[in-house]
């Protein structure tokens, strides 16, 4: 299910400094603002999003690197902090969390940084945006029902500083979730 070698159709570009030797570099990954990632980054990051339990022998021969290589560049994204961390994807229905709904939030200006910091505390809470438009912050969160939903709405939510007003939409359905970041590059 890996990628062989490269998982972006790519447009090479020979040199660079960043490496400070003739290095294929990633035209996509260029075009995105990460002019130090080349090919073998690009591919390592993309079969790293597919399995990240998969031993650096089995990514290395999928990207077409020896052993060493490959784990010294895994180890060089995560100093950049381009790989960020490792987790388990879960089923939230498994674990009894059915109902997720996205919530438009309009916050007082003065109290912008309050909510922030009330958001990154709150464990419902599974994402929050800066967004243009009516409202000032869009939120992802997952409770158990329409019950669980209402309370956190009328007595969490509601009650984050500054909050001045929010909307609520009920996701009926989930049609994808979490897509592969370095398959969105190609196309960006």
């Amino acid at each position: 299910m890996g990628f062989r070698v490269h998982p972006i159709p790519l447009r090479l570009q020979k040199g660079g400094p960043a490496r400070g030797r003739n290095v294929e570099f990633c035209s996509s990954c260029i075009d995105m603002g990460a002019s130090d990632m080349d090919r073998f980054d690009c591919a390592i990051l993309a079969e790293l999003e597919q399995d990240s339990r998969q031993g650096f022998g089995t990514i290395a021969d999928k990207v077409g690197l020896s052993k060493t290589p490959c784990w010294n560049r895994v180890q060089s994204l995560e100093q950049r902090r381009v790989i960020t961390g490792y987790r388990a994807t879960i089923d939230p229905h498994a674990i009894g969390l059915r109902l997720s709904a996205f919530v438009e939030v309009s916050v007082d200006f003065a109290h912008h940084a309050a909510f922030e910091a009330a958001v990154l505390d709150h464990a419902a809470i599974l994402d929050c945006y800066t967004v243009a438009g009516d409202g000032d912050y869009l939120l992802h969160v997952i409770t158990r029902d329409v019950e669980t939903l209402d309370g956190l709405l009328r007595s969490e939510l509601s009650r984050l500083p500054g909050v001045q007003r929010f909307a609520s939409t009920i996701c009926m359905k989930t049609i994808k979730r979490a897509a592969p970041l370095m398959a969105a590059v190609k196309v960006a």
